[in-house]
């Protein structure tokens, strides 16, 4: 009874650090929405005079979101939509008033004008929601112009937080590469120790453990786009172009790396629970690639291509054409699996595919 409540509260702490990751990695967003909310407030009610400028701070907030990726784009897709939502929505209130049947035609006919405009998603659907809060919440046409204004002040404010933007959205990609490599080598190890100790209980934790890791690389999608964003669209951090555009690059292969680890570790899984031994020197593979993985791990956290890593991951390499083969078919698959990740890795390290691939001598017969 007490292991299962071990467990879920293990997993508990682990989502509770994740969330509080999660936060911290998004503090500046945040302060910057909220800031740009009451700026654009600021703007629109002391300096224009505006009564309630609703639509200002709404613009500057869902055009800025908590993601730096397509920021620009997303300021004029939103003020945009904003602009036609409340035009449409003021001219035909005061054309036939308010309702059930009146609501459905401003939707459709803002959503009909924002599609015809060859818009985005969120251009359409924040035409279609301003129209709801103008048709429905704020019916006054005599403030068709006013409301249009905040729009654009919102946007106006949006557009110039948007160039403003920490370096840690840049530090972001480096950081969450090294967290996958850092994650590939805590499974090789992991999965080496089972090989060596044939655990049923240990394979099923660590197989439970390798399902869970697709979230970083989506998370390493998201940080890598969001990186090349940034030095796109603020001219502050321009100069960052090519380092971050290096690291975008990584995604792909640690990706495989990160998909071949996952079938090693199910492949070990099956050996343990079917009771079938493992050779001795796979487990070594695994390990001496575990040790090569964290150097790649290590160069990548400073911000570096990972190139004095190769030599290690070669030496595994080379190391995988001379230990004896198996005549068990997961024994073989472990064995390949060990030489994918050591060519995906490779290709971390600036290698290219074919160049990678030849590096690694036929297995021995």
């Amino acid at each position: 009874m007490d292991a299962p409540l071990d467990r879920m509260w293990a997993r508990g702490r682990l989502s509770m650090r994740q969330r509080v990751g999660r936060l911290r990695s998004k503090w500046w967003a945040v302060a910057q929405c909220a800031a740009a909310a009451g700026i654009a407030w600021f703007i629109a009610a002391e300096l224009l005079g505006h009564t309630t400028p609703f639509f200002a701070p709404i613009a500057a907030v869902v055009s800025l979101g908590t993601s730096y990726g397509q920021r620009l784009r997303r300021v004029v897709e939103v003020t945009l939509g904003v602009a036609i939502g409340v035009f449409i929505a003021d001219v035909l209130v005061a054309w036939i008033g308010t309702g059930a049947w009146q609501l459905t035609l401003v939707v459709a006919l803002a959503m009909s004008t924002a599609l015809l405009l060859d818009a985005g998603i969120l251009f359409v659907t924040q035409a279609a929601v301003q129209s709801i809060v103008v048709a429905t919440l704020l019916p006054d046409p005599g403030a068709a112009l006013t409301r249009w204004t905040d729009a654009v002040v919102g946007g106006g404010v949006a557009l110039v937080a948007a160039t403003v933007v920490p370096a840690a959205a840049l530090r972001r990609p480096r950081e969450q590469a090294a967290a996958v490599a850092r994650k590939i080598a805590g499974l090789l190890r992991a999965a080496s120790h089972v090989m060596v100790d044939g655990e049923i209980d240990p394979a099923l934790e660590l197989l439970a453990d390798a399902r869970a890791t697709d979230r970083m690389i989506s998370e390493l999608n998201e940080a890598a786009n969001e990186g090349m964003s940034v030095v796109t669209s603020s001219p502050f951090r321009r100069r960052h172009k090519e380092p971050v555009r290096q690291m975008a690059e990584l995604v792909e292969p640690l990706d495989r790396a990160l998909r071949s680890t996952r079938v090693l570790v199910r492949q070990v899984g099956v050996a343990a629970y079917r009771r079938r031994p493992l050779p001795s020197a796979y487990a070594d593979l695994a390990a001496d690639l575990a040790l090569a993985v964290e150097g790649v791990a290590v160069e990548l956290s400073a911000n570096r291509m990972a190139t004095d890593a190769r030599a290690e991951l070669l030496a595994v390499g080379q190391a995988t054409g001379l230990v004896e083969r198996t005549s068990e078919l997961t024994g073989d698959a472990v064995l390949a699996q060990i030489r994918s990740i050591v060519v995906d890795l490779l290709m971390v390290t600036g290698m290219g595919q074919l160049e990678a691939t030849d590096a690694l001598p036929p297995p021995a017969r």
